[in-house]
C-alpha cells in the first residue's frame, strides 16, 4: 500500500505543479479589450458574409450552367 500512496502523492504533486505553471503562463497573456474584441468580431462577421455571398453566387451560377447543359 505504501507504493500506491507514493504514486498518488507524485501524481498530485505533478498536477499542482502543472496548474502553477499554467497560471503563470496565463498571467503573461495579453487579453484583448472589449473594443478590440468587438472590432475583431465585426471583421470576422463581415468576412464570413462576403465569402458566403460569393459561394452562393458561384453555386447559383454553376447550378444554372449545369441545368443549361442537361436540357
Amino acid at each position: 500500500m505504501g507504493e500506491w500512496l507514493k504514486k498518488v502523492r507524485a501524481t498530485l504533486q505533478h498536477a499542482i505543479e502543472f496548474f502553477k505553471e499554467a497560471w503563470q503562463e496565463l498571467k503573461k497573456v495579453h487579453w484583448p479589450s472589449r473594443k478590440e474584441t468587438y472590432a475583431a468580431t465585426s471583421v470576422v462577421i463581415i468576412v464570413v458574409l462576403i465569402i458566403g455571398l460569393f459561394l452562393a453566387l458561384v453555386d447559383f451560377g454553376l447550378t444554372r450552367a449545369i441545368q443549361a447543359i442537361i436540357r
